[in-house]
C-alpha cells in the first residue's frame, strides 16, 4: 500500500493492507516464482520428499515462529467455562440427533447405546492424547503441529489433509441434517426444501438451506471469537433443556419390551454403527483448537476437555437407551427418529420441542465448527502447506477470516450436493485415522528425544510401534472378515500386548511431561491406537473407497505444490555469499540441517 494511505485504515499491518491476494501472499517461495524455477523443483521432487520425509520441526517453532506469520495474534479471551462450553456447543448435533435412528434402525438395534459407549471411550483415549500436546504446544494448529513436531513434515501433510477433509466433510453434515430437521418442523416431506435434480443419487438432491446456515454462522465466528462464545452459551443452554426433556420424556413413556432383540444384527453390528455414530465426537478437538485464545492453557484445556467428554458421553448414551425404548428399532425413522418416536406414543407436540433443540444443537456444532476449524488451517498455512495467506489474522476482530471463508465455501459447495449418510462415513475413517496418528505421536514424545535418545532404543521404539500397529490391523481385519472366529485373536492380541510391554519394559521414558500428561504410558496410547484402527475396520468399504480416492488427491497436490512450499520456507533462500558458504559446507560433508520453519545455521 502506498506511503501517503499508511494510518488511513485500521486494517492494515506495517505498511501492507489485510485486504489483499497478490501472487507474492499467495506464492512466495521461490519454486513458484517463474515457469523455470518450477520446473527446476520439480526436477528435485525426490531429494526434496526424502528431505520432506526427515524434517522435524519442535517446540519453540510452532508456538512462536510460526505464529508470527499470521501478522496479529488471536485475542485470549477464553478461560476453562468457556471451553467446557465449547466442548459441548462443538457436539450435541447431527450427531445424536441424526445418526441415532440411521444406525440403530439399520446396524444395531438397542445395542445402539453400546456402539456410544464403545465410541465414547474410544473417543477419550484420544482426549487424553490430544491434551498432553495443547498444554505442551498450545497453538492454533491442533493435531497438524503436534504430528509436525514428533513424526514429521510429511506425516503432518497427510493429516494436515485429513484435518481440511474433516472439517468441511463434516461441516457439510451438520448443514445437512439441519435441513432435515428444519423441514420436519414446518410438517413438511422429507427433501420437500431440497432441489431435485437428475444427478447420480446420493448427489441429486440440492440443499440451499445448508449453505445459507453455513454463511450465517461463519460470519459470526469472523465477527468475534469472545461474541461467538457468549451465542454458544446461549444456544447450547437452550439445546441443554432439550436434551434433558428428550431423556426424562423418553424414559417415562419408555416400552422396555422394544429393547428386544437387544443386539438383532450382532456384535459386528454395534461395532459397524460405532464407526459412524464417532461422528458424533469429532468435536472436542476444537478445544486444543482454541489454545491461542485461551488465558492459562495448561489448566483451562485439561478442564475443558475431560469434563466436556465425560457429559457428552454420558448425555448421548441416555439419549441412545430413551430412543431404543421409546420405539422399536425397526420403525425408527432414519432422519428424524427422535421427534416420530415421539408422536408414536402420542406426545405429537414433543416434535417441536426436539426439532427447536436439535437445529439449536447444529448451529452452536456449526459455531463451533467454523471457529475451530479455521484455526486448524490457519496454522496449516502457516507452515506453508496451503497458501500463506490463509494464515493472516485481522487486526481488528483477532480471527483468521480467510481461513474461515476457505472452509466455509468449500463445505457450502459439499452440503450443496452431497446426502448425510454418505458424507459421515467418509468423516469418521478420516477422524480415526488423525487420532491414531496423535497415540503414536504421544509414545514418540514421550520415549524419542532428539539429539538425547540412544540410536538403538529409536530402533526399538519403531520396531514395537510397528508390531502395535501390525497387530491392531490385523485384529480389526480378522474382525471384518471372521466376525464369529476367535483363532486369529490368539495371535493378534498377544502381539499388541508384546509391542505395548516392550515399550514399557526396555525403553526409559525420555521426556516427562510439564504440566499435564497421558496416565498408564504407554498402555493408554497402545490402546487409542487399538480401538481408533478396529472402530476404522468395522467402516464399510465405501468409506474407505472414498478415503483412498482424497489420499490420493492430496498427495498429487502435495507433490506438486505443498512439498516446494514446505522446502522453500524450511531452507530460506539467503543472499549469494551465504549460499555459496552453505554449499562450501555440503560438499564438506558437514551441513547439519534442522526443521523448523526458521533458518539454519
Amino acid at each position: 500500500m502506498n506511503s501517503s494511505n499508511e494510518g488511513s485504515t485500521n486494517d492494515q499491518v506495517g505498511e501492507r493492507s489485510y485486504w489483499r491476494w497478490s501472487k507474492q501472499d499467495f506464492f512466495p517461495e521461490e519454486s513458484f516464482e517463474n515457469w523455470g524455477t518450477y520446473r527446476s523443483a520439480l526436477s528435485q521432487m525426490c531429494f526434496r520428499l526424502k528431505d520432506r520425509i526427515k524434517s522435524r520441526s519442535d517446540d519453540a517453532a510452532e508456538l512462536e515462529d510460526l505464529r508470527r506469520r499470521s501478522e496479529n495474534d488471536m485475542k485470549r479471551c477464553l478461560n476453562w467455562w468457556d471451553l467446557t462450553w465449547v466442548g459441548l456447543g462443538g457436539h450435541i448435533g447431527a450427531g445424536i440427533f441424526v445418526l441415532t435412528g440411521q444406525e440403530a434402525h439399520k446396524h444395531a438395534g438397542p445395542a445402539i447405546v453400546l456402539s456410544y459407549v464403545a465410541a465414547g471411550a474410544s473417543a477419550m483415549l484420544s482426549v487424553f492424547c490430544y491434551t498432553e500436546f495443547a498444554v505442551e504446544i498450545p497453538v492454533a494448529g491442533g493435531s497438524f503441529a503436534y504430528l509436525r513436531v514428533e513424526l514429521g513434515d510429511f506425516v503432518a501433510f497427510i493429516a494436515a489433509g485429513n484435518i481440511l477433509l474433516e472439517a468441511i466433510v463434516g461441516t457439510a453434515a451438520v448443514a445437512r441434517a439441519w435441513t432435515s430437521y428444519f423441514t420436519n418442523l414446518l410438517n413438511r416431506p422429507s427433501n420437500s426444501l431440497r432441489i431435485r435434480t437428475g444427478l447420480r443419487d446420493g448427489y441429486n438432491l440440492l440443499d440451499p438451506i445448508a449453505v445459507a446456515v453455513l454463511v450465517i454462522t461463519a460470519t459470526i465466528a469472523m465477527i468475534s471469537t469472545r461474541q461467538a462464545s457468549r451465542i454458544n452459551w446461549i444456544a447450547s443452554a437452550i439445546n441443554t433443556m432439550a436434551i434433558l426433556f428428550v431423556i426424562i420424556a423418553g424414559f417415562i413413556h419408555a416400552d422396555p419390551s422394544n429393547l428386544t432383540p437387544f443386539m438383532p444384527y450382532g456384535a459386528k453390528g454395534i461395532f459397524q454403527a460405532a464407526a459412524v455414530v464417532y461422528f458424533g465426537y469429532t468435536g472436542f478437538d476444537s478445544i486444543s483448537n482454541m489454545a491461542e485464545e485461551t488465558k492459562n492453557p495448561s489448566k483451562d484445556i485439561p478442564i475443558g476437555l475431560i469434563v466436556s467428554m465425560s457429559i457428552i458421553t454420558l448425555t448421548y448414551c441416555l439419549m441412545a437407551l430413551a430412543l431404543s425404548m421409546l420405539q422399536k428399532y425397526t420403525e425408527l425413522d432414519e432422519n428424524a427418529a427422535y421427534s416420530v418416536a415421539f408422536q408414536s406414543v402420542g406426545m405429537r407436540w414433543a416434535k417441536y420441542v426436539v426439532d427447536l433443540g436439535a437445529l439449536k444443537g447444529m448451529t452452536t456444532v456449526l459455531l463451533i465448527g467454523a471457529l475451530g476449524q479455521a484455526r486448524y488451517t490457519t496454522h496449516i498455512a502457516r507452515a506453508h502447506m496451503i497458501p500463506p495467506w490463509f494464515a493472516l489474522v485481522h487486526p481488528k476482530t483477532g480471527t483468521p477470516i480467510y481461513a474461515t471463508l476457505l472452509i466455509t465455501i468449500a463445505s457450502a459447495l459439499i452440503a450443496f450436493f452431497s446426502s448425510l449418510d454418505i458424507l459421515a462415513s467418509l468423516l469418521s475413517v478420516s477422524t480415526l485415522f488423525i487420532f491414531t496418528m496423535m497415540a503414536m505421536a504421544v509414545l514418540v514424545r514421550r520415549y524419542y528425544v532428539r539429539d538425547k535418545t540412544p540410536r538403538q532404543n529409536l530402533s526399538k521404539l519403531v520396531a514395537f510401534l510397528l508390531i502395535i500397529l501390525a497387530s491392531s490391523i490385523g485384529t480389526s481385519a480378522y474382525w471384518g472378515l471372521n466376525p464369529n472366529g476367535w483363532i486369529g485373536y490368539c495371535a493378534t492380541i498377544p502381539l499388541w500386548f508384546l509391542g505395548t510391554s516392550g515399550i514399557y519394559k526396555f525403553l526409559p521414558q525420555q521426556r516427562k511431561p510439564k504440566a499435564w500428561g497421558v496416565p498408564l504410558v504407554p498402555w493408554l496410547p497402545s490402546l487409542s491406537i487399538a480401538t481408533n484402527v478396529f472402530l476404522m475396520g468395522s467402516s464399510g468399504s465405501a468409506a474407505f473407497l472414498r478415503f483412498a480416492i482424497c489420499t490420493i488427491v492430496m498427495l498429487m497436490y502435495y507433490l506438486l505444490f505443498g512439498l516446494h512450499a514446505t522446502y522453500d520456507t524450511a531452507h530460506q533462500s539467503r543472499q549469494p555469499e551465504a549460499k555459496l558458504q552453505q554449499a562450501d559446507v555440503e560438499d564438506d560433508g558437514k551441513r547439519n540441517p534442522r526443521e523448523a520453519g526458521v533458518s539454519f545455521p
